[in-house]
């Protein structure tokens, strides 16, 4: 065995680069990666998930929450193939990912031979930004130093595969000669700021608004002492993409909360209403949400001029960071003394949260989702991170949920893949130990991918600092997003054969492995529930038996929608009776009269 080999090598340049973790499952395609892993003393750390695809979305909720580059490895074929899901989450999330991915021996391809795939066509379209097959020792630095920069630079995910036999030949360097590319490290991205002629248009366009609002996205999470100054100066309200749910606190008075299918009914409002439009940050793609085309003026602030203009008919466009471009702006805006406008967005938030709060209330069979979330709102750690999974959970996360300053949270937002909440929550965990952690899981994605990785959880739980991991599981029995889609947008009864789960012991799967377990069976019992849970010293799992009758629908939802829901409950849904009973209770919470909407 040579004294360094590719694999000895390419550990040390991940080291060098300051990767920590590696999340990822073995295989005999990376057993030369394994063997190094081994020589060098788990450094970085091997992260092992129960399945490549957890691998993934983990190195994806590391890399959100961290804000650094998130690595996976998997072995050829087959796992190569099970990277894809998470690694798309991260393409369409623009995530910085780098998986390192192993193939069959150079001498083999082309052979049909066992497990051999041709992987290059495979991630042509997920790793499209920077894709390269490692075939020769000296290849290896410039390829892997490529990978990461490129993956930070574009905040995308991006591939090395590395063939079996290469991983264990010798290390050696390119040279300095005729077609060697050597390569270095680091990478020091600049603070882009849009051009100062497209800035002075855009302030004009700002201060000609009347009633200014302000969509905010994930892109705009590093400027949000600028943003909030914006917003003062322009008496704006700052309705938040899903993704970017903990840019703003939403103790923030005219902060309306998410917008969209998600949405709240003050950035239905906000949005309904504007003559001027500030999108920050964000390509929320559901145009239907945001103003008519024809009715405000826009300005759009993104770092990506792939995105910049998209979704709506913006006069300014400006290609810049966030946090830099704002800041040029600011000088240039004249404080609105008119907050007639202002006024009436703060009075709509207060009443909005006067009636979820109402609405979290509302008896159910046996408990109402809403309430396990507003129960966590009212005791929320101040440095929480938070976590939803796809379907009904990320209803009640959107609407539900409100951040105080410096809580962190996200979902799959693009993608809206069922079960990354688990593997999430263990990548956060992994990227800030000494922060609690809170994943909220639907019944159907956690025994998709989320029992499997409470082994995960049970594996590692004590090496974190802070040891409060806590799954929330939707106890319900029903895919219940999609029983309500089917319901609002098919006028299809709900469909038993597809949409009934079995059932399932969440706590005692938990107990078992050792981990902490509450049953959560009335709504007397949540705040209990959420008390014992942040004051646990292992990890813990909430079974909550939650009603699937209390309906998602959105306080903006269309007039067809409700139509077609009616009809679908009268076609012999057998949840029918229940649905009619919940659904008059909750919106009966929204008709009735408020604090804040009296005058």
């Amino acid at each position: 065995m040579p004294s360094t080999t590719v694999g000895d090598h390419l550990l040390a340049r991940l080291r060098e680069w300051g990767v920590e973790k590696v999340f990822g499952y073995p295989g005999d395609g990376i057993n030369g990666l394994l063997a190094a892993w081994g020589r060098a003393g788990n450094e970085p750390q091997f992260v092992q998930a129960r399945h490549e695809e957890m691998s993934a979305f983990e190195a994806v909720g590391y890399a959100k929450f961290t804000g650094r580059v998130g690595v996976c490895a998997a072995t050829s074929g087959p796992g190569a193939v099970h990277l894809l899901n998470g690694l798309y989450d991260a393409k369409l999330d623009h995530v910085p990912v780098v998986a390192i991915v192993g193939q069959t021996n150079r001498s083999a391809m082309g052979g049909s031979y066992q497990q051999e795939i041709d992987l290059m066509s495979l991630y042509k379209d997920v790793a499209s930004e920077y894709i390269q097959m490692v075939t020769v020792p000296e290849q290896l630095p410039n390829v892997l130093d490529r990978a990461i920069r490129v993956a930070t630079a574009e905040r995308a995910p991006t591939a090395v595969i590395i063939p079996a036999d290469v991983q264990e030949l010798e290390y050696s360097p390119p040279k300095h000669a005729f077609k060697m590319v050597p390569s270095s490290l680091g990478v020091a991205l600049p603070s882009v700021s849009a051009d100062a002629e497209a800035i002075r248009r855009a302030a004009d366009v700002l201060n000609a608004g009347r009633r200014v609002a302000i969509l905010a996205g994930a892109g705009a999470r590093g400027a949000a002492p600028e943003l909030r100054e914006v917003a003062d100066l322009l008496g704006a309200g700052v309705a938040k993409a899903l993704l970017g749910k903990d840019v703003l606190p939403d103790e923030l008075p005219y902060v309306t909360g998410s917008i969209g299918l998600l949405g709240t009914r003050p950035s239905y409002e906000l949005m309904n209403d504007c003559d001027t439009l500030l999108t920050v940050g964000s390509s929320f793609p559901y145009t239907q949400f945001m103003p008519d085309l024809d009715q405000a003026r826009g300005v759009q602030i993104d770092i990506d001029p792939k995105l910049i203009g998209m979704r709506y008919p913006y006069e300014v466009n400006l290609v810049g960071d966030a946090a830099s471009t704002l800041r040029a702006l600011i000088p240039l805006l004249e404080r609105k003394s008119d907050r007639g406008w202002r006024e009436t967005v703060e009075s709509n938030v207060r009443s909005w949260r006067e009636t979820v709060a109402d609405e979290a209330m509302v008896d159910a069979d046996p408990i109402n989702p809403m309430r396990l979330f507003h129960e966590l709102s009212r005791r929320m750690p101040e440095d929480a991170i938070v976590v939803a999974d796809s379907g009904s959970a990320a209803n009640w996360y959107a609407r539900n949920l409100s951040f105080p300053d410096g809580v962190r949270g996200s979902l799959s937002g693009t993608l809206a893949t069922m079960g990354p909440g688990v593997p999430y929550g263990i990548g956060a965990k992994f990227g800030h130990p000494g922060r609690p952690v809170i994943v909220f899981e639907g019944d159907g994605a956690m025994q998709m991918n989320g029992l499997a990785e409470m082994l995960t959880i049970r594996h590692y739980w004590r090496q974190w600092d802070d040891p409060r991991l806590i799954v929330a599981v939707l106890h319900n029995n029903d895919l219940n997003q999609v029983t309500w889609e089917m319901r609002a947008m098919q006028g299809a009864p709900k469909f038993t054969e597809s949409q009934t789960l079995p059932e399932c012991d969440y706590a005692a799967f938990a107990a078992s492995n050792g981990l902490n377990a509450i049953r959560v069976d009335e709504p007397g019992q949540i705040a209990t529930a959420w008390d014992e849970a942040l004051a646990a010293d292992r990890p813990t799992l909430l079974d909550v038996r939650v009603d699937p009758n209390v309906p998602p629908i959105p306080p903006h939802a269309s007039f067809e929608q409700m139509k077609d829901s009616a009809e679908a409950l009268l076609k012999g849904d057998e949840d029918r009776l229940g649905v009619v009973r919940k659904g008059i209770k909750v919106k009966m919470q929204e008709l009735l009269p408020h604090r804040a909407g009296k005058k």
